[in-house]
């Protein structure tokens, strides 16, 4: 690479660093102020909700990334025009290739790192998010029950309690345990807490009384402990088994999946437009990259302005991702759309480069087409006058 070449691709580095961490940042903090209530509501630990929102960081990179990389493209040519270098390159001979040479280094690399991110990190963190989001919604004690409510389990259980006491303990427990058609079991107790042992969940009751009505009887017994402890494995339904969405399993499940599984059977188009847009991703910086030096590429003085150009390459990207998002939709529905999702960003790619390398050529000949068709609907007017 030449001194030339590492100039600019300093400057466009520099630049997509920058978007990528301030839209990451700014996103993940929006997105991470609504999961507050793990920690407010649920009663979970700020690791956990900092493991929980970080999760989402690879999504927001694969997605934030292309768009950083179209800014950066845009920023370093503005800036190269401004300072008339784009200019004097030109004039000492250096070819669009030469100056594109930078912004392609830095595309393939953003290329790589969204491919690497879509096919592996990305499937492997929504399936720990769909895990973690489970474990946290199964943690009887943080989630289901509130204090001072009595809440009715639909397993025949009612549970209430006071209010929390220091490091979490219970307070005022009150427990009705009518699982058991005809019998029915009532725990009181001035205090528990959770607590785990071996794997499982348990509830350690202290000083309190275990009430228990016979079955077909209204006789009841009536025993005091200092110390009693429950399985809270039998306050919780029994868990489905888990079902994880196309984007939740690995690449290599999309590949070879399970085709005898119902759910398979039933999402078999989602699986096949969620394999081919993980594969066709790392194609769209570098589409973004050409559109943008397709625009803003050639120098212009300042007389000349880039408004125009800068205004039409923002519209061939949204352009570019709606249809991107037709095809992965298309392709859910129809083997034959998958084509067109790795069509979208090559077309994109191959008509930017024609403008690139052929570009008076395509001026010229746009310039032709207008004159001919501007002529041919003057000559009318002229003969009837």
């Amino acid at each position: 690479m030449t001194q030339i070449a590492r100039y600019i691709f300093r400057i466009a580095l520099a630049a997509f660093l920058a978007c990528l961490v301030g839209l990451v940042g700014t996103i993940w903090v929006t997105q991470a102020l609504r999961e507050l209530d793990l920690i407010t509501a649920k009663g979970q630990t700020v690791l956990v909700f900092l493991f929980i929102t970080g999760l989402s960081l690879p999504t927001l990179v694969v997605v934030i990334a292309p768009v950083a990389l179209f800014i950066a493209v845009v920023y370093a040519l503005n800036r190269l025009n401004g300072d008339s270098e784009l200019i004097v390159m030109s004039a000492a001979g250096m070819k669009p290739r030469a100056i594109l040479r930078p912004f392609l280094t830095l595309a393939f690399a953003v290329s790589a790192l969204v491919g690497f991110i879509t096919i592996v990190v990305m499937p492997a963190s929504f399936q720990e998010l769909r895990d973690v989001i489970t474990r946290v919604r199964g943690d009887f004690i943080a989630n289901v029950v509130k204090e001072g409510q009595f809440t009715q389990l639909d397993n025949g259980i009612t549970f209430h309690f006071r209010e929390r006491g220091p490091g979490g303990a219970l307070l005022g427990l009150f427990i009705q345990d009518r699982r058991e058609a005809g019998k029915t079991k009532v725990y009181l107790a001035e205090r528990g807490n959770a607590i785990d042992v071996d794997g499982g969940s348990y509830l350690a009751l202290q000083n309190g009384s275990v009430h228990q009505q016979q079955k077909d009887s209204r006789d009841s017994s009536i025993l005091t402990f200092e110390r009693y402890t429950i399985d809270l494995a039998a306050f919780a339904p029994p868990d489905a088994d888990t079902v994880y969405k196309p984007r939740e399993r690995s690449t290599a499940q999309l590949l070879f999946p399970d085709k005898s599984e119902g759910y398979f059977k039933l999402q078999k188009g989602r699986f096949r437009a969620e394999l081919h847009d993980r594969l066709s991703a790392w194609l769209y910086p570098l589409a973004l990259v050409f559109i943008a030096f397709a625009a803003l590429g050639d120098p212009r003085t300042t007389r000349q302005g880039r408004a125009g150009a800068m205004a039409g390459a923002v519209l061939a990207v949204v352009a570019l991702r709606i249809a991107g998002f037709t095809a992965t939709s298309a392709a859910t529905r129809s083997a034959g759309a998958v084509v067109a999702i790795y069509a979208v960003p090559l077309l994109a790619i191959a008509l930017s480069s024609l403008v690139i390398f052929q570009g008076p050529a395509v001026r010229g000949l746009n310039a032709r087409i207008v004159s001919a068709l501007r002529g041919r609907f003057r000559a009318p007017r002229l003969a009837a006058g």
